[in-house]
């Protein structure tokens, strides 16, 4: 979950900085685009990362790697004069490298709850010099997110396993503190797997005793779908999702990027989850 008081000093620091104009931004990170983007400030993009896909018309933008395995090169190369990046960019030395260019570097705090995606919108408004329209997407949005929780507590509460992927025939799950497991909650729904933190392979045993009424699942655009080889697992096959085929898959960044799309990805998750095995 997000630290309060890491946004608190992010946004400190922000305030803090001489007010300058930032015409040539990089964006690090899914959300982070796609806040940018909802703020109406995306034709000062001048580049992004690969996890950036959303809205459309970003990924004509120049690609300057995934946020995890950046080039300080790569991301110089479009001469920024502000670099917005989620928590988490790297590696730590490209980063130590891109922070000390002398160019504004502005790490935005990640988290997977309401509250997260808020501060989100306000450290990335701040940083652009457009707090108004921060606060204002930052309200519109916090009601959409509270109405949308409101409607998914009203239904059944489906255990849910997410699977980010199948190593070897083994299930890799989500747990407590992930994306994932923030916006099962968000939904409606339990997850399945609490006894760990992060995302692990799980043994049979595991599978089998999570009994998940759905498994939830991302999709990829041109990606091979693993739903029947997930549901013929042996141990798969053991629980009530198996015998139902209840399996939901949905985009990866909609699902979790908690980004200004969140809350459609709330009611969407909730109905899928409500109509999955029926």
């Amino acid at each position: 979950m997000i630290r309060p008081l890491v946004v608190a000093l992010t946004l400190a620091a922000l305030a803090a900085l001489p007010a300058q104009a930032a015409d040539r931004v990089v964006s690090l990170g899914g959300a982070v685009t796609e806040i940018v983007a909802a703020l109406g400030e995306a034709d000062r993009l001048v580049a992004r990362d690969t996890s950036s896909s959303w809205p459309e018309a970003i990924t004509a933008l120049p690609d300057v790697g995934y946020v995890r395995r950046l080039s300080p090169e790569g991301v110089m190369s479009v001469a920024p004069d502000l670099i917005l990046a989620e928590e988490g960019a790297g590696p730590p030395e490209a980063v130590d490298l891109l922070k000390s260019a002398a160019i504004p570097f502005v790490v935005v705090p990640d988290g997977y709850d309401r509250d997260a995606v808020i501060a989100k919108i306000e450290v990335v408004a701040e940083a652009l010099g457009v707090p108004e329209k921060g606060a204002t997407l930052a309200a519109d949005l916090g009601r959409a997110l509270d109405a949308a929780a409101a409607q998914a507590a009203e239904g059944p509460a489906r255990r849910v396993l997410f699977v980010l992927s199948v190593q070897g025939g083994r299930l890799l799950a989500g747990g407590r503190d992930t994306a994932a497991d923030g916006i099962i909650r968000l939904a409606g729904g339990v997850n399945a797997i609490d006894d760990f933190e992060g995302y692990k392979p799980l043994t049979d045993e595991a599978v089998t005793r999570a009994a998940p009424d759905v498994i939830l699942m991302m999709s990829r655009a041109g990606a091979e779908d693993l739903a029947p080889e997930v549901l013929a697992l042996p141990a798969v096959r053991t629980t009530p999702a198996a015998a139902h085929g209840a399996l939901v898959s949905m985009d990866g960044l909609y699902l979790l990027g908690f980004g200004p799309r969140t809350a459609e990805a709330v009611r969407d998750l909730s109905d899928a989850l409500d109509r999955a095995g029926s």
